[in-house]
């Protein structure tokens, strides 16, 4: 009987690690397939009329490059990062401080739940 229970709780975990392995995102197969909702960006940021137009254009912008970079077969990672270096240098510019730090926070998390490392 004890085997028996140590055969299915090993079972288990095999098959809760295949589960989990299966889930995590894979960095050379990432793909930029993100729509950024500005309107939730901008209640989140508490940006103005003027920042909220520059952000659109940003991020639109921001958007088509991340697709260009993820889907390119040579010099990938330099791509991405080049785009989110872009992208963080344009934001620093339309944002104050606070807003661009909380912006950064953002970033870095979306980046990391789509499997899209920048170093």
């Amino acid at each position: 009987m004890k085997r028996l229970g140590l055969t299915f709780v090993a079972a288990f975990c095999l098959m809760a690690a295949s589960f989990a392995a299966g889930n995590q995102p894979v960095a050379e197969s990432a793909k930029w397939d993100s729509n950024i909702n500005v309107s939730k960006l901008s209640q989140y940021l508490k940006l103005d009329g003027k920042q909220q137009e520059e952000v659109a254009n940003i991020c639109a912008y921001f958007d088509e490059q991340m697709s260009r970079a993820t889907s390119a077969k040579k010099n990938r990672e330099e791509k991405v990062r080049n785009a989110v270096l872009g992208n963080l240098k344009l934001m620093k510019q339309t944002l104050d401080k606070k807003q661009y730090a909380d912006y950064a926070k953002v970033l870095n998390v979306t980046l990391r739940n789509k499997g899209i490392e920048v170093k």
